[in-house]
């Protein structure tokens, strides 16, 4: 009872990290129980004394390698020889692979021990990468627009004597058309809010995704219609109904065929496949453009990211789609792959629970 008792208070230490209260423990406790209590710790961790390591846990050894016991941790000689204060850590990079990051935590134990934890912070790093990108990246899609309003109001305003009528109806144009498209960029930012915060919530009504198809093939008909392009509907017979937000289907669906009529070549159809797949139904969306280089496809789902900045601009897109698409497919537990060959088209694939199975 007494030992267990004294491994509770230890691991209670190590846990806290409070160099106070660490200094305070044995070191032939602290030796003895190692082992153990480093295992307990789910980061990769390890004590050093005189900055070389005495004990390393499991996931110290698959970062560091098996042989670490004894090896001199160059960063904690460092931190020891420097005496400054370690705080809330130090930022450590290129451990398990360039893009890695970490935090070291030290907190020190007795007669010149320390314990060490390697806190993994790629992810938050990522993360925030992300988040700093995204703001970026939205700015300068609201910013450009907005600078060509400001300028042709600009104009109009200061010289409209001077304008004649078929200038100024072209200004107007302009001034419409960069408008629609901070518009567009504006509701597709919110809806993709909307989705986010909707992720960890699985649809679970039972709809019927043929009746969605016709309806999402009838809202861009005018649009087919202009590009010179057809619609090819292929929807097996008896297809199941799927497990989805019905809403949501519909703007996936509304996203997938519009980027196949504006990246396709005008005239050439945009293919609409629905078949059952097991407990899944593949709905395949193909056009006949230009494709993607390979080196584009795993980014393509990224916000605002353009294969092509200038071309997707002129034609309207967002740089949204897709990763508005990507959203819904994971929010309804699916599955998302991009098939594309340079100068033959591009296949979207989403694979979506039917109703009613454990697919998900």
């Amino acid at each position: 009872m007494e030992t267990a008792r004294r491994l509770s208070r230890t691991v209670t230490q190590l846990l806290e990290l409070h160099p106070a209260s660490l200094y305070r423990a044995s070191m032939a406790d602290l030796v003895a129980d190692a082992p153990a209590l480093l295992e307990g710790l789910t980061e990769a961790a390890l004590i050093a004394s005189c900055g070389r390591v005495v004990a390393a846990n499991s996931a110290a050894h698959t970062l560091l390698g098996e042989g670490i016991e004894g090896v001199a941790v160059a960063a904690i000689e460092a931190l020891e020889r420097g005496g400054r204060d370690w705080g809330e850590g130090v930022e450590l990079t290129g451990l398990g692979g360039s893009r890695r990051h970490w935090l070291m935590r030290v907190a020190l134990l007795s007669d010149g021990t320390s314990l060490v934890r390697l806190v993994d912070r790629s992810e938050a790093r990522a993360a925030e990468q992300m988040r700093v990108d995204f703001v970026a990246n939205a700015s300068h899609e609201l910013r450009t627009p907005l600078a060509t309003l400001i300028g042709y109001t600009e104009t109009l305003r200061e010289q409209m004597g001077e304008i004649d009528p078929a200038t100024r109806a072209k200004f107007l144009s302009v001034v419409h058309d960069e408008a629609r498209r901070m518009q567009r960029v504006v509701e597709d930012l919110i809806s993709l809010s909307r989705i986010e915060a909707e992720k960890f919530t699985t649809p679970t009504k039972a709809i019927g995704l043929e009746l969605l198809i016709d309806q999402a093939l009838e809202g861009e008909r005018r649009t087919a219609e202009e590009r010179g392009s057809v619609f090819i509907r292929n929807l097996a017979p008896h297809l199941p109904r799927i497990a989805g937000d019905a809403g949501q289907i519909l703007q996936l669906l509304d996203n997938l065929l519009s980027n196949a009529l504006r990246y396709g070549e005008p005239g050439t159809p945009v293919a609409v496949t629905a078949v059952s797949e097991g407990p899944m139904v593949r709905l395949s969306i193909s056009d006949q453009g230009e494709g993607i280089a390979p080196e584009h496809i795993a980014r393509v789902t990224e916000r605002f990211y353009r294969v092509d900045t200038s071309r997707s601009r002129s034609l309207g897109g967002t740089g949204l789609g897709l990763s508005i698409v990507k959203h819904i497919v994971e929010r309804h537990r699916g599955r998302l792959s991009i098939d594309s060959e340079l100068g033959k088209g591009t296949t979207v694939h989403v694979l979506l629970p039917a109703a009613g199975s454990d697919a998900s």
